[in-house]
């Protein structure tokens, strides 16, 4: 009498298992690349939104000054002009903060890690009021 025997061998489902691992191994460092470039590249579109802000309330009030919480001529702090961080909504991969010195007719804008996304906590990407892109973060302004 011949048997039917259905269903897979032990090592055909050492192979399937062996390819997922190899599958694995290779996506998770490329998605938690992703991840990182991508809160990179909104925190940066942040800081470009925040200085079309700057420039909007400069034009409204001849000075940079009190662009940010509190008021006045409060001159550093997070934004009242604008989002506080970065994404807009959610969990904040970035903070950010403005810099006016006391003449009012610069600033620098700071966007700082909160370390989620792989991003080290307190790196940072910087854009003044000339343009001048800058920061700690690895690969800022890539």
């Amino acid at each position: 009498m011949k048997r039917n025997i259905k269903g897979f061998t032990l090592i055909e489902m050492m192979i399937v298992v062996a390819i997922i691992g190899i599958l694995a191994t290779i996506a998770v460092p490329s998605y938690n690349q992703h991840v990182t470039t991508s809160a990179m590249r909104d925190a940066e579109s942040s800081l470009i939104g925040l200085a079309g802000a700057m420039e909007r309330h400069r034009a409204q009030r001849g000075s940079y000054l009190g662009a940010s919480v509190g008021g006045g001529d409060d001159n550093n702090g997070a934004p009242s002009i604008f989002v506080t961080q970065s994404p807009e909504s959610g969990n904040a991969n970035f903070n950010l903060a403005i810099a006016v010195p006391a003449n009012g007719r610069t600033y620098t804008l700071t966007a700082t890690a909160t370390g989620s996304s792989g991003i080290t906590a307190n790196a940072t990407i910087t854009l003044d009021s000339v343009g001048t892109r800058g920061g700690t973060a690895a690969g800022a302004w890539n």
